[in-house]
Order: C-alpha cells, then structure tokens, then sequence
C-alpha cells in the first residue's frame, strides 16, 4: 500500500501517521457534508417540482377558464343542441378535471419530498462511521531498527520502550 507521505514499504513516523490519519478524517467529514448536501438539493428539487405544479393547476384554473369555458360550452352547444347553460355546466366540470390531475401531480411529488430521507441517511452513515472508529484499536507493531519505537501488548498492559541511539 502506498502512502502519501513516502514510498511503499518506508516507515513512518508517529506524527505522519497522525497527520494522515488526520486528513483522511478530514476528507470523510467533508464527503459526508457533500453527501447531505446533494441529497438536501433532491429533496428541494421534488418540493419545487410539486409546488411548480399547484402553480401550474392554479394557473389553468384562473386563466383558462373564461375562454376554455365558452369555447367548450359553444362546442358543446354545436354537437347536441342542448342548453346552453348545461353546457356551460360540462365546460366547467373539464376545467376541474384537469386542475384536479394537475393538483394531484403536486401532491404526489409533494409527499415525495416530504418523505425524502436525506439527512437521515446522512446521520446514519456518520453514526456508524464514528461507532467504527470508536472501536479501532492500535495494532501491535514490533520495529527493531534503530531509533524506532518498539510498542508490545502485553498481560499487563502495554510497554513503550524507545532505543536510545
């Protein structure tokens, strides 16, 4: 395994090793950050989606219905030769329908949004990165050239013996 901090196979002193694994820290923080981020951004796009959506319905609802209205009515009114206030009553009643499809599109992108779990897959993966990491213990390491730390585990307890040259 390479390092960042020298070659394949080089020791490395106490301090690198803790600056690495500093910055490994670091970058895993960040990358959780990004990561609740992103998924923050999904569920503001659903909501928005949804809201654009109750936008559009109230929109055909308002605009559209004067001159859908009377189109549909006198439409109506050509084909059947019913009254002309029963087919006023039927153009109506399409305008509902569709501002209703178009209300239920919303809702539904709506529940999207709202059942949207990212933040706490987010707190999720952080707590079980820190329960990993609260269980990692230091493996034993035996160096003996010189200047190297020789760190032994034993029944007693753990020894640091440092060479004195």
């Amino acid at each position: 395994m390479s390092s960042p901090d020298g070659p394949v196979g080089a020791e490395r002193s106490l301090g690198q090793l803790v600056a690495t694994a500093t910055g490994e820290m670091s970058a895993l923080v960040h990358d959780e950050i990004a990561l609740a981020k992103a998924q923050l951004r999904q569920d503001v796009k659903r909501g928005a989606i949804g809201g654009g959506a109750f936008a559009a319905a109230g929109a055909v609802l308002i605009f559209s219905l004067p001159m859908l209205s009377f189109a549909l009515a006198y439409g109506i009114r050509t084909w059947s030769d019913w009254n002309l206030a029963v087919c006023f009553l039927l153009s109506f009643a399409a305008n509902v329908l569709v501002a209703g499809l178009l209300a239920l599109i919303g809702v539904v992108f709506a529940k999207k949004a709202k059942k949207g779990k990212g933040p706490q897959k987010v707190a999720a993966s952080a707590k079980e990165t820190a329960a990993v990491l609260g269980n990692v213990k230091p493996h034993p390491r035996t160096v003996s050239p010189a200047g190297a730390v020789d760190v032994r585990i034993g029944e007693t307890g753990a020894t640091v013996a440092r060479s004195s040259s």
